[in-house]
């Protein structure tokens, strides 16, 4: 692969695909087009009652676009990563454009977990979370799909199903389906900073509400 710049990424995006690197301290990247598709219906996020419960007693802070780099480090910072040097650089001169950002999850001064991603129109493409709390990153994910629900997002692509995205709401599609869903997103506006970020006991107010 040629020298990657934003803007080829964001196109990448817009036809389906999206930039890896096999790990940490391999240079080279590569284009992944899954022939299954992970998304998170926006609609269709689990609440477990404990994930109720910790969210309800949450002491925690959520920001937005507070602490980009520290949200990608923190991703990065396990033993098989695909987030290399070049992909960072690529990933935080989106975030300086406005067409990456972060969700952070606080626990006073210290980032315990966190998400970021790439948005094209109403389309969230969610890269990469960490979490170093029980329950951070599924807070951070609440918390995540009741912004794209207030800013007017309509597809949040998860790239890949894990079985914790799984136990969360998360479904896998075909790469047909992905296509129709991107299509029908990619052009509509949508914007992440909609509002200011919510606590945790404001979200599971929201979508018990909801549910």
């Amino acid at each position: 692969m040629g020298d990657l710049t934003p803007e080829l990424v964001l196109h990448g995006y817009s036809v389906g695909i999206f930039p890896m690197s096999e790990s940490r301290g391999d240079p080279e990247i590569f284009w992944v087009d899954p022939r299954k598709r992970g998304v998170m219906p926006l609609d269709g996020f689990h609440i477990s009652r404990s994930l109720r419960r910790a969210m309800r007693h949450s002491t925690w802070t959520i920001t937005t676009d507070t602490d980009f780099s520290g949200v990608l480090d923190g991703c990065a910072d396990r033993e098989d990563t695909w987030i290399n040097a070049e992909i960072r650089n690529l990933y935080t001169a989106l975030y300086e454009r406005e067409q990456a950002h972060s969700l952070e999850v606080w626990e006073g001064d210290v980032l315990v977990g966190g998400v970021y991603g790439v948005v094209l129109g109403a389309a969230f493409f969610g890269e990469s979370m960490f979490s170093s709390r029980t329950n951070a990153s599924k807070v951070a994910l609440a918390c995540l799909v009741d912004r794209l629900q207030t800013g007017g997002f309509t597809l949040f692509d998860t790239q890949f199903i894990t079985s914790h995205l799984a136990s969360l709401g998360g479904v896998e599609i075909s790469r047909a389906q992905y296509h129709a869903q991107l299509a029908a997103a990619k052009n509509r506006y949508a914007s992440f900073n909609a509002a200011p970020a919510a606590t945790p006991q404001d979200v599971i107010q929201r979508m018990t509400q909801i549910s």
